[in-house]
């Protein structure tokens, strides 16, 4: 009897104990990966698929999505050759997330116009937590990536100035047509006071 008093006590004691919860910081992606099947022009800025960040955490906290790389990538045939961060545009780059709150990133990859070397390229579009510690340093712990896969046609600078032209011209549709009317505009005005005076004669 005092055998099972002394045991219901003790479970009464572990459950009357404050549950410790533990801080869980997790990130996950929604795109295992990207493939683009045509090659890409340098000079041309492409607005590529979205993929999406989610908090899989137990806590709220600020995120950001960067570009990385596979350790010697270039020599894995699989892979390819490292892009230019800076080639890379998100938008968002940085947000806030709650727990299982999910966050879609929109891409925008901009070719240069010149000095672009063709071939296979790989990277990674990862999204992370961000935590700044007691010094105010950020730091980054658990992260999570899709794989981009694209290859770059060959083309020369005269090329890239070109593509680019085009690419703005769609980006800024119709103001660049409002643009170049009134650019033309402009010269044929030039053009005609130049060949032939105007008199206006009072009568």
């Amino acid at each position: 009897m005092k055998r099972n008093f002394v045991l219901i006590l003790g479970i009464c004691s572990f459950l009357c104990l404050p549950v410790l919860v533990l801080a869980k910081t997790g990130v996950g992606v929604r795109a295992g990966e990207i493939r683009i099947d045509q090659p890409l022009k340098p000079g041309l800025i492409y607005t590529l698929s979205s993929f999406s960040v989610v908090n899989t955490g137990n806590e709220p906290g600020e995120y950001e999505v960067s570009v990385e790389y596979h350790q010697d990538q270039e020599q894995r045939p699989d892979m390819g050759l490292r892009p230019d961060k800076a080639w890379f545009k998100f938008e968002p780059e940085k947000f806030y997330l709650e727990p299982g709150e999910v966050q879609p990133v929109q891409v925008k990859l901009s070719l240069p116009v010149k000095g672009v070397k063709p071939g296979k390229y790989f990277v990674y579009l990862e999204g992370h937590p961000v935590k700044e510690d007691t010094s105010g340093r950020t730091s980054i712990g658990v992260a999570a990536a899709t794989k981009l896969y694209f290859t770059i046609a060959p083309a020369n600078t005269l090329q890239g100035i070109y593509y680019r032209f085009i690419s703005l011209c769609s980006r800024y549709h119709p103001w660049d047509t409002i643009i170049l009317t009134l650019i033309f505009v402009a010269l044929v005005l030039r053009f005609i006071s130049r060949r032939f005076k105007f008199q206006i004669v009072k009568k």
